[in-house]
């Protein structure tokens, strides 16, 4: 497991990037649970930060593909995959399982 922040920086509705082991990485607390993924779409690399998240998926601000949250499989678009990590909370900090 590898740090990536704390969680009192990721109120519940917000998105933060950050760098875990040099890679950028977008943290999402939807609802008061955790999800890292990529910070680029995989289609054609718009940034996901401003990236609408509805129930259990974050949708492309570009074309709108939208990808599952904790598989970043795209239903519509099944050759794209958005890559995820787990993520665990843990004594006020949240990890990535990295491996």
């Amino acid at each position: 497991m590898v740090y990536a922040a704390s969680a009192q920086e990721i109120p519940a509705g917000t998105k933060k990037e950050v760098l875990v082991n040099g890679a950028p990485i977008l943290i999402i607390n939807h609802k008061g649970s955790f999800y890292a993924v990529e910070k680029e779409c995989p289609h054609q690399g718009a940034p996901l930060n401003q990236a609408l998240v509805k129930e259990d998926y974050i949708s492309c601000p570009r074309h709108g593909y939208r990808f599952n949250l904790s598989s970043g499989g795209c239903k519509e678009h099944p050759s794209f995959t958005l890559a995820t990590w787990k993520v665990i909370e843990q004594d006020g900090g949240l990890y990535l399982e990295m491996g």
